[in-house]
């Protein structure tokens, strides 16, 4: 399983605030750059992580994102079931749709399958991943231009 674009983006948006100070506050542009992403893709990210209570967004002077607690501490496994959506690994009924998709056991193995790998993600929180070694490299970062 691969996971999209937008989910590495907020993981990677996620873990780069999770070791900031708490009175950092940088900017969705600060961020993309540290990070590698474009800031078009990054302002859309921080808005739907902001919209799942992971990130505080505050606007003008002094303002800035933040992780928010619930974000550092809580479970990655919901938060990526989410971000990636529960649908079909397999495209069953795209168009034209698969002509074995009434008898085939593809498509039950393959959904127990993305079960199982969110849930090893379910102990595990954003607090987690920037624990040595990550963190530290996290922290290095600096801006880069990206667009």
């Amino acid at each position: 399983m691969r996971l999209t674009k937008s989910t590495d983006i907020a993981l990677r948006i996620a873990m780069r605030l999770a070791v900031l100070d708490e009175d950092a506050a940088p900017t969705t542009r600060q961020v993309a750059e540290s990070v590698g992403v474009p800031y078009t893709h990054a302002a859309k990210v921080v808005s739907r992580l902001q919209h799942l209570g992971v990130v505080e967004a505050r606007r003008g002077r002094g303002g800035g994102l933040s992780l928010t607690f619930a974000g550092r501490t809580g479970s990655l496994g919901p938060l990526l079931r989410e971000l990636e959506g529960v649908g079909d690994v397999v495209g069953c009924e795209d168009d034209p749709p698969c002509p074995l998709r009434a008898a085939c056991r593809l498509r039950g193995a393959l959904r127990t399958a993305q079960e199982a790998f969110f849930a090893t993600l379910d102990p595990l929180s954003i607090g987690d991943l920037v624990s040595s070694p990550t963190g530290p490299v996290l922290l290095s970062l600096t801006s880069r231009p990206t667009d």
